[in-house]
């Protein structure tokens, strides 16, 4: 029996009629039929159909054939996880597991190698990943806080990390809560102490007072929700220490688990690993060095960050399939040469399998000192999966591999399906991989034989640069597609920063931080890692200079068939080795021509964020778009999102009024309100106010803004709940940055409050450039609640959960027009 190896590495036989399955004999006979003899147009048409049907049985048998099918078990697991987690309602837990039966029962009735049976595998596969999906949400079952609130907290410091202006991220196991204690209080919160104290070490029990906030929704409809992760994380609130927190009592550990005194002990060794080099390397070397050893990223500068995000060398500091290669490169290597130097022990012993046994050892310890990142989990796994395959004489780089490991992850955690970590890492690798295949399967040479030293060193520079370069181009290019639809920006300069930045790495810092870490418990580490500094220093300048070309382009939400195509197109052309392959390229062909050509996806005039806080219209001014903004400086965290989506660079500041300021509110907790005087002179206040604002601007006092909108309608956005019923009588829209039981105005103004908005979280409106044309709304949150947006939902009064999220308004609203004054007498709101 002759066998032949494909381009994945993967051996099949060729000979012997047995060898052939059922469907490529029937495929060859199928060739083998007359063809048409007569004439004529539809006979042509019709052999033309046959000989592509034939061929695409025969290609489809031969990858049945190479066992390349198994590439798409991931696949169908991931989309079965996505579906569950993106469909409003997700079937249960006994639905699913009935599906299952049912499917694993049909497969004893199919035929194997049939399509009926990989029709019933597919199925099956796909409800798996949502079986998974459920399973691994109730297991977690993370609370998440339902509203902001400032209370005295105590808990264990389970993680801490140092920022770059000496402030400290503790996340912390909350043991108790006071002053007001939290009805339904989260398991774990992510605090940040920015006063002066000292820092409390892991295991410790750090006490004070602190604001908490639920981790927040997406900053627009359709953007990323940071409340998904956070719940996946096990994260239930968001926060910061309001003064110095208090170092309690040390933790027993008598009283913890052998896992989590297991866990704690390890952080702490992370921990002291970081201080270490940050001790060596001041400033952000130092930060940048203990990034890609230890995971810590927070305590780089903004700058270096923005620079390194910017030249697109971001990924370098995340421990990925990068970092995690290169280590498991240089201990393969060097050990194996190391070995090598003793022949009779190299005679005697599989010396290949001893380093690669050592490279796996290596490995887990780069992965248990890295904090557990996902995506330092993924590049471990994948990289054991090599090593293993080595120690058992199998093909170390090849798409099964790939394949085993992200099927692994998916059944451990199949929310990272989710996240651009795992698409972008996993489609680069398959890119690498296959184009590494391809191009092994066609050698093709490129320079001439070298005949001299110069010539030999030539060769080698030049191979050396051409496989930096077309790594960073196919990297680039499969990963390109998440880039735009998760941060709507592409990095331009990508190529010539990874070009010059990469050999720095490879070559200099991995191999000395490495050694470094090798001789850290002698205290010989210094040396190497003043050497690993001097290779980053060099990076980071590569960074500022490659980002000073400019920021690359910026895109704006596409349309969700951009995404689905481009990734299908992707699998089809990495996963498969027939012709059959360049049906993604077409797709992916297809997909980009029809994205460029459709419209660009609407934005609403009127957009809001989820607290109100931030309000913004979007026009255009002398056929330019711009945006008018409430606030002169707009908090970053949510601007900084809105802005690639809407391709403002500089948005409109409001123009601050010379009016007289508003009269001052009543205590909090207060049983009196404001008297009549002072309502009526808050009313003469708002109504100059809406007087005095522009079309296209907003005009600003303390706690109000208001601004004109086309067909005489007017808005009034407030930061005074007490205020609301007066804001209804003089503006068609008012918009509330306060907590308030009003949920509608009897005047027929829109009333969007912070506490309509906790259930619909951000909003954009549609309708208001238009009179004629009835306004309607895009909300982030629509629907039953999902697991991670329940809390929205929950009243802490009742302990009751709504039913789904309303939206802020009826939509049976009018269409848009100027505020009509309510009955003499009657209450504007209700």
């Amino acid at each position: 029996m002759v066998e032949v190896v494909d381009r994945q590495g993967q051996r099949a036989p060729i000979s012997g009629a047995s060898t052939i399955p059922p469907t490529l004999r029937q495929s060859r006979k199928s060739t083998l039929a007359p063809r048409p003899t007569a004439g004529g147009l539809a006979f042509q048409i019709r052999a033309a159909a046959h000989r592509f049907l034939s061929s695409t049985r025969l290609s489809i048998a031969e990858e049945i054939r190479y066992g390349h099918l198994f590439h798409f078990v991931p696949v169908c697991v991931g989309i079965g996880a996505a579906l569950w987690f993106t469909i409003p309602n997700s079937p249960s837990a006994p639905i699913l597991g009935g599906v299952v039966s049912v499917l694993i029962l049909s497969l004893f009735v199919s035929p194997a190698g049939t399509a009926r049976s990989v029709g019933i595998w597919t199925a099956l596969l796909l409800v798996a990943g949502m079986l998974l999906a459920e399973w691994e949400t109730r297991r977690l079952s993370t609370i998440i806080l339902d509203q902001p609130l400032v209370t005295n907290i105590t808990g264990i410091v389970e993680r801490r990390e140092a920022g770059a202006e000496g402030e400290w991220r503790y996340t912390l196991r909350l043991t108790a809560t006071v002053d007001p204690t939290i009805r339904r209080p989260p398991d774990r919160v992510n605090l940040l102490a920015r006063s002066g104290h000292e820092p409390a070490k892991i295991g410790d029990q750090l006490t004070g007072r602190a604001r908490l906030s639920p981790p927040s929704g997406p900053a627009l409809p359709g953007l990323n929700d940071f409340a998904f992760q956070s719940y996946f994380q096990g994260i239930g609130a968001v926060g910061f220490f309001l003064g110095a927190p208090q170092d309690g009592s040390v933790a027993a550990e008598s009283e913890a688990s052998l896992a989590a005194r297991f866990d704690a002990s390890l952080f702490s060794l992370r921990d002291s690993i970081s201080n270490r080099i940050r001790s060596v390397l001041p400033g952000d070397p130092g930060a940048f060095a203990a990034s890609i050893i230890t995971g810590e990223r927070r305590s780089m500068s903004e700058e270096a960050t923005d620079a390194l995000r910017t030249s697109g060398l971001a990924h370098i500091t995340a421990i990925s399939g990068l970092n995690m290669a290169l280590a498991a490169g240089i201990f393969f290597v060097g050990l194996r040469a190391i070995l090598s130097l003793v022949p009779a022990f190299a005679q005697r012993y599989p010396v290949k399998k001893i380093a690669a046994a050592g490279a796996l050892l290596a490995t887990t310890g780069y992965v248990l000192i890295s904090g557990y990142q996902v995506s330092a989990l993924r590049a471990y796994l994948m990289t054991a999966i090599m090593l293993g395959a080595v120690l058992f004489d199998r093909p170390a780089v090849s798409l099964r591999n790939l394949a085993l490991a992200a099927t692994a992850i998916l059944v451990v955690q199949p929310s990272a399906v989710m996240g651009p970590s795992f698409q972008m890492s996993f489609a680069a690798t398959a890119a690498l991989i296959a184009g590494y295949a391809g191009w092994r399967s066609r050698p093709r040479a490129i320079l001439p034989p070298a005949r001299s030293v110069p010539m030999w060193v030539a060769a080698g520079g030049a191979k050396f640069v051409g496989g930096t370069l077309a790594t960073s181009l196919t990297g680039g290019l499969a990963t390109a597609v998440f880039a735009i639809t998760h941060f709507h920006r592409l990095s331009t300069h990508s190529l010539e920063a990874n070009l010059a930045a990469m050999p720095l790495i490879s070559l200099v810092v991995m191999p000395a931080g490495f050694v470094a870490m090798l001789l850290m418990p002698f205290g010989l580490d210094a040396p190497f890692f003043w050497i690993m500094g001097q290779g980053l220093e060099l990076v980071l300048q590569v960074a500022y200079t490659v980002s000073s070309w400019g920021g690359g382009y910026v895109f704006p939400r596409l349309p969700d068939i951009f995404l689905l195509g481009v990734s299908i197109g992707m699998l089809l052309l990495t996963l498969l080795r027939t012709r059959l392959r360049h049906l993604g390229t077409i797709l992916i062909l297809s997909t980009v021509a029809v994205t460029w050509g459709s419209a660009r996806s609407e934005s609403g005039q009127l957009l809001i964020s989820e607290d109100a806080r931030l309000v913004a219209l979007l026009g255009s001014d002398g056929g330019v778009e711009s945006l008018a903004i409430n606030r002169t400086r707009p908090p970053s965290f949510i601007f900084d999102q809105w802005q690639p989506v809407l391709g403002i660079e500089t948005p409109t500041p409001p123009a601050i009024s010379k009016l007289e300021v508003l009269p001052e509110a009543p205590e909090r907790g207060s049983a009196d309100g404001l008297t009549e005087y002072q309502r009526r002179e808050a009313e003469i206040i708002l109504k100059r106010l809406i007087d005095e604002a522009e079309t296209g601007r907003f005009h600003c006092i303390r706690e109000a803004c208001a601004l004109k909108l086309k067909a005489g309608a007017s808005l009034v956005w407030l930061e005074r709940a007490d205020l609301a019923g007066s804001a209804c009588d003089l503006a068609s829209f008012v918009i509330l940055a306060a907590r308030t039981r009003l949920t509608t105005c009897r005047s027929g103004a829109v009333l969007i409050s912070e506490t309509s908005l906790r259930a619909s979280g951000a909003l954009e409106i549609f309708g208001l450039s238009d009179a004629t044309r009835a306004l309607s709304i895009r909300s982030a949150f629509t629907g039953p609640p999902r697991p991670w947006t329940r809390h929205r939902l929950y009243d802490w009064r009742t302990g009751e959960t709504a039913e789904a999220h309303d939206r802020p308004y009826p939509s049976k609203e009018g269409r848009m027009g100027p505020a009509q004054a309510p009955p003499s007498g009657a209450r504007t709101s209700q």
